[in-house]
């Protein structure tokens, strides 16, 4: 109790963490508000390229200085720009520069319509870590990786002037590549189609994100191995039971094995679109029909193949008891990931169901480029 007279143990302090600051980070960018990010005194201003307007670009160029638009270095092969940096290009923002021109180097929406986009002059010599920082943070708010970035002498000043977050870069770098901790919140039975003997257990990240599933069917003993699946989320394939993956039937395929088995255990990770998001996902999908595959347009958009992060399926199933699995999947880098992180894998189960006349390419560009086993 507070009021019981009794002192503390050490300073009390109600300030943020990094892990707090960096979820409200996230939320600045994604609303549209910069964000400082800092080392020691010197800094940089980050805005997200999706959510600016008009407003505040004219802010940052009143402010001088030599702002760019950092990029990823698959955003940069697209526009045939140049990454000096090796991953990021920092493109240098004409001083006439306007949202459209920012929204057309971000997003390659129009890049057919419109392909020359230059001439584009990329920055080079300096230092590129808090523009790498920048775009770790988009990625992480599941916005387009495409940030302004300003340099500032002073950050810290310049943070508490216009009352933004202040990121931490030697605290915030750590984080961002780090799995979050997962936490349990609650634990239920869920009778479902492929078993009334189905139990639904919710974990939520320590940093403000996607909350995880796990969806246990009987009661699976842990010392041996154990029929199981990571499922990332696909609301178009298991909601809406799109016809361009296999997304809906795999979830399905793999709970109804379980159901006959009559034990087994269903990850389903919040990794929408390969980890990009769903606003991302669509903008994908809106490139591949204008010809290009799931690869190449993740890699027009900025991501990589595939940005999913498999070790929170590893800790989910570390936290329920299990340290061996049956792991149905036709994924190798899921393999891969499960022995690297101390679930042994005793045994892959395939999964090969849900091939459509709308899916075949997109199948045949996983077994090709990512390694998918189909």
């Amino acid at each position: 109790m507070l009021g019981d007279n009794k002192q503390a143990e050490g300073p009390v302090s109600l300030s943020p963490d990094i892990v707090e600051v960096l979820a409200r980070a996230r939320a600045d960018l994604r609303m549209g508000l910069g964000v400082v990010i800092a080392e020691g005194q010197a800094g940089a201003l980050v805005l997200g390229a999706e959510a600016l307007s008009p407003q505040r670009l004219a802010d940052v160029l009143a402010l001088g200085g030599a702002p760019v638009l950092a990029i990823t270095a698959r955003r940069a092969e697209t526009l045939k720009a140049r990454p000096y940096d090796g991953d990021l290009a920092r493109i240098v923002l004409p001083k006439d520069a306007t949202v459209a021109w920012v929204a057309a180097i971000a997003d390659p929406a129009d890049d057919l319509r419109s392909p020359m986009k230059g001439p584009l002059v990329a920055a080079r010599g300096g230092q590129a870590g808090l523009h790498r920082l920048g775009l770790k943070l988009a990625k992480s708010a599941r916005i387009l990786p495409a940030v302004v970035v300003l340099d500032l002498p002073d950050a810290r000043a310049f943070a508490d002037e216009h009352r933004l977050t202040w990121v931490d870069a030697a605290l915030a770098a750590p984080v961002l590549v780090e799995a979050s901790p997962l936490h349990p919140v609650v634990a239920a039975r869920v009778p479902i189609e492929a078993s009334e003997a189905g139990r639904v257990h919710v974990f939520r990240p320590e940093d403000g994100g996607e909350e995880h599933y796990a969806i246990e069917i009987g009661k699976p003993p842990r010392d041996a191995p154990v029929l199981a699946r990571l499922h990332s989320a696909c609301f178009t394939g298991d909601v809406l039971g799109s016809l361009k993956c296999d997304c809906g039937p795999q979830l399905r395929g793999a709970l109804a094995q379980m159901g006959a088995e009559g034990a087994g255990v269903l990850l389903y990770l919040n990794q929408e679109g390969r980890g990009i998001g769903l606003a991302n996902k669509m903008r994908a999908y809106s490139l591949q029909d204008q010809g290009f595959d799931t690869v190449e347009a993740n890699h027009r958009l900025g991501f990589e193949d595939d940005e999913r992060d498999f070790r929170i399926g590893a800790d989910l199933l570390k936290r329920m008891g299990f340290r061996s699995v049956r792991l149905l999947t036709n994924n190798p880098a899921k393999i891969a990931m499960m022995e690297k992180t101390g679930i042994t894998v005793a045994e892959r189960v395939p999964l090969k169901v849900g091939e459509t006349l709308h899916n075949r390419a997109y199948l045949a560009t996983k077994a090709k480029k990512s390694g998918h086993l189909l």
